[in-house]
Formats: structure tokens, C-alpha cells, sequence
């Protein structure tokens, strides 16, 4: 295995740990929400999305060793830029939302609606860095088929996992105001 290679196996490990890290992170905001009397949301389809990540990561992996993907220099700059800020925009998340931040949907609305941030504008960024991270990590090392399945994927599950998270949201009032009519993954513009 090349150097490229063995970076890039480990960029993916990297990225697995902090994915644990993360899992951790938001065990604890459950169980402090939980003392607070907010609960989880019934989700059936979460599975779907842990397997997602896990598979992107291991699916790239993968398909760099076994097909031999190369590395090409200006699209590993452009996709690692990407991958940086889309990882960027997710601390952000986690940073603005604080012990709201969570894998899971909690609904969480009753203790405030969080409207700084990347939420000034849009209602849904993590969703944005997050599919734009799974997207960027594979194509780093041209792991093209993975970034391909992993994008139709992620769309199919993000419906589903918005579609639970927007009606827990929009039944509070306070969040129809102030959220309401802010888009949900790219900014307006004009």
C-alpha cells in the first residue's frame, strides 16, 4: 500500500473515532435532557443512518485498496477543503446547539428554540455539513462509486430523518415563528 493510501485509511479511521466520540457526546446530552424531562422520538429508521456512515467509511475504504483508486492532487485539495469546512459547519452546529446537540431527535423545543449560529439562516445545517462531509471524504481519495451510493443514500434517509425531526419541531409554536419560514438547507439569497 502506497503512502497516499495508508493516509487516507487513516483519515477514515479518524474519522470513525470521532464518530465515537460524537456517540458519546450525545449520550450524555440525552441523558441531561432526559433529567429535564425532554424525550427521545420514537425513530425507526435511525439504524439506517449509523449504517450509512459506517458503510461510506469502510465502503471508501475499501474501494481505494481494492480497485486501486488513485489520488488526484487538485481533486484531494478541493474535496479535503470541502470535507474541513463541511466539518467546520458541524462543530459549529454542535457548538450553537450545545446540550440540545444531539444524534438522536430529542424534543428538546420546550427548553428554547436555538436561533444563532448557522440557524440564523437555515433550519437544518448539520444535515448540509453532514451530507456534504460523506460526499467530500470518499472523492478525496476518488472513491467515486462510494460517493455516489453514499450521496443517493444519504437523501433517502435525510427525508426520512427530517420528516421526523419537522414534526416534532414545527408542533411547538415558538419554533413555527421563529424557524418557520427560514429554508431548511441552503440560504435565501435574495
Amino acid at each position: 500500500m502506497g503512502v497516499s493510501i495508508t493516509a487516507y485509511i487513516g483519515l477514515l479511521l479518524a474519522v470513525g473515532l470521532g464518530r465515537l466520540v460524537e456517540m458519546r457526546i450525545s449520550a450524555r446530552h440525552q441523558r441531561q435532557l432526559s433529567a429535564q424531562g425532554v424525550v427521545k422520538v420514537p425513530e425507526r429508521n435511525f439504524r439506517w443512518m449509523v449504517l450509512l456512515h459506517t458503510g461510506v467509511l469502510v465502503s471508501a475504504g475499501l474501494e481505494v485498496v481494492l480497485f486501486r483508486r488513485p489520488l488526484i492532487p487538485r481533486l484531494a485539495l478541493a474535496m479535503g477543503l470541502l470535507f474541513v469546512l463541511a466539518n467546520g459547519l458541524r462543530w459549529w452546529v454542535m457548538t450553537t446547539l450545545s446540550e440540545h446537540w444531539n444524534v438522536q431527535v430529542m424534543a428538546s423545543t420546550r427548553l428554547g428554540v436555538v436561533t444563532g449560529g448557522p440557524y440564523r439562516w437555515i433550519r437544518h445545517p448539520n444535515y448540509v455539513a453532514v451530507f456534504l462531509e460523506l460526499l467530500a471524504l470518499p472523492l478525496i481519495h476518488t472513491a467515486w462509486l462510494t460517493a455516489v451510493w453514499g450521496g443517493v443514500a444519504h437523501v433517502r434517509i435525510l427525508r426520512w430523518r427530517v420528516a421526523v425531526e419537522e414534526t416534532v419541531l414545527l408542533a411547538d409554536p415558538a419554533y413555527q415563528v421563529t424557524m418557520g419560514n427560514k429554508p431548511r438547507f441552503l440560504p435565501k439569497l435574495f
